[in-house]
């Protein structure tokens, strides 16, 4: 959280650390409105810190401080982070942005007069995803959707498996393969100027704030990757990139936005790849307070594989 801290406006950042140790630690988003309370979301739910008996009320000397240090003082060196709608930073959090939006030849150009930001605390679990490795890897990796609904750490999940597929694991005799990361929304890497900013091993390459599509077939005509990783699928263009790539002997982990398997099948988009059967194993995450919770594994046919199921003594 320091990296977060340094850029707080003086009072927001008072108010933060008069928290609770345990409150602090536990904190996934600050938001900041101009002229509405601050808001802090712990474990889902909202908290609105209060100065002198009232709700912190966020001023627009509070933005204005917020963007500066955000942009270093020059926005016009933050373009492209400002069209995109969000700003990175050290430490691998995410800002998003709000405001007004000025529209050129019909795509967004940028966003001015920034009237909100969603502070989004990134947090490694390094080590959540060795649990699953058995179900995840059959003397190859296999085709893995991992399904969630928000808050639910899909992307933390996935950032560990990349992690595990880069370094190889002894225990499971699992051997290092390359991985490539098309990280659209700088989540997964978090990268800074190109440089990750969590631990993913020394055999990644990660195509930062590029499209998915794209990125995926970049990363097949230039680094060869064993596995490549992307994060929220949907588009039809995405699909089409998948299915492209595992006819190229790429395996492939992703998530995607769900509450469950089944929910995945009604949606139009999807359906050619899950006609296709590409998938070899399903993830479904608990909403839990620990984000990466898996409360299931199915294989290619539903079939559930993890938790495994007791079976009644006779």
């Amino acid at each position: 959280m320091d990296e977060i801290l340094q850029i707080l406006p003086k009072a927001i950042h008072s108010l933060l650390i008069k928290t609770s140790p345990t409150f602090f630690r536990k904190i996934e988003e600050i938001r900041v409105r101009v002229d509405r309370p601050l808001e802090i979301i712990v474990e889902g739910k909202p908290y609105y810190p209060k100065l002198h008996n009232e709700q912190y009320i966020v001023t627009m000397e509070d933005s204005v401080h917020l963007i500066n240090k955000l942009s270093n003082f020059s926005l016009y060196a933050f373009e492209e982070e400002l069209k995109r709608g969000y700003i990175t930073i050290k430490g691998g959090h995410r800002i998003g942005l709000a405001g007004k939006v000025t529209i050129e030849q019909g795509k967004v150009k940028a966003i001015k007069e920034i009237s909100s930001y969603n502070i989004r605390i990134a947090r490694e679990k390094v080590g959540i995803a060795e649990t699953y490795i058995p179900y995840l890897y059959e003397r190859r990796w296999l085709n893995t959707l991992i399904i969630g609904a928000p808050q639910t750490g899909k992307t933390t999940l996935l950032r560990d498996i990349a992690r595990v597929i880069s370094c190889g694991h002894q225990r499971y005799n699992v051997p290092s393969k390359k991985v490539g990361i098309v990280d659209e929304r700088s989540e997964i890497a978090g990268s800074i100027k190109g440089v990750p900013q969590h631990q993913l091993g020394h055999r990644v390459d990660i195509l930062d704030a590029c499209p998915k599509a794209e990125g995926i077939m970049m990363m097949i005509r230039s680094m060869s990757p064993d596995v490549i990783i992307v994060d929220e699928i949907g588009r039809k263009e995405d699909c089409d990139a998948i299915i492209e790539a595992l006819n190229a002997g790429v395996q492939m982990i992703m998530t995607i936005h769900a509450n469950r398997l089944e929910d995945i099948h009604l949606r139009p988009m999807l359906k050619p790849i899950m006609e296709s059967h590409i998938f070899d194993r399903f993830v479904e995450l608990a909403r839990s307070e620990t984000p990466g919770i898996v409360k299931a594994i199915r294989d290619q046919n539903g079939k559930h594989l993890f938790p495994q199921k007791k079976e009644r003594s006779r």
